[in-house]
């Protein structure tokens, strides 16, 4: 199936064509605040629709992943990263598709807290 997706004022608009059953809500620092429930799939299935440089994004921790917001609306529609293999994979972010309510989709905790790296 084929999602429309895009932040808060359409400034940052994508489609992500996959089956989406399944959502990982994480309870690293930026998934919490941002309240992300996130849908990982290989990047080839985000098709950005607006030029990425229309995009802001922010690293943190091992800086590995992009974490894509709109500087207009402040939304942060999805993520971009690669996994332990080393491909690359997308993090959308399903908050930000239309059509899509996450009370129907499995939802799979995951403890990113537990990987970050913190200062002594």
């Amino acid at each position: 199936m084929i999602y429309a997706g895009s932040c808060h004022c359409g400034k940052i608009a994508y489609e992500v064509e996959g089956e989406l059953t399944q959502v990982v809500e994480c309870n690293c620092s930026i998934c919490t605040r941002r309240g992300y429930l996130l849908w990982f799939l290989p990047a080839d299935q985000l098709r950005l629709k607006t030029p990425e440089s229309d995009m802001s994004h922010y690293t943190f921790n091992t800086h590995r992943i992009k974490h894509y917001f709109c500087a207009a609306c402040g939304c942060g529609p999805f993520g971009m990263g690669a996994d332990k293999a080393g491909k690359q994979m997308a993090a959308v972010n399903v908050r930000c598709l239309v059509g899509v309510d996450p009370k129907t989709l499995t939802l799979k905790p995951f403890d990113g807290r537990s990987l970050q790296i913190h200062a002594d």
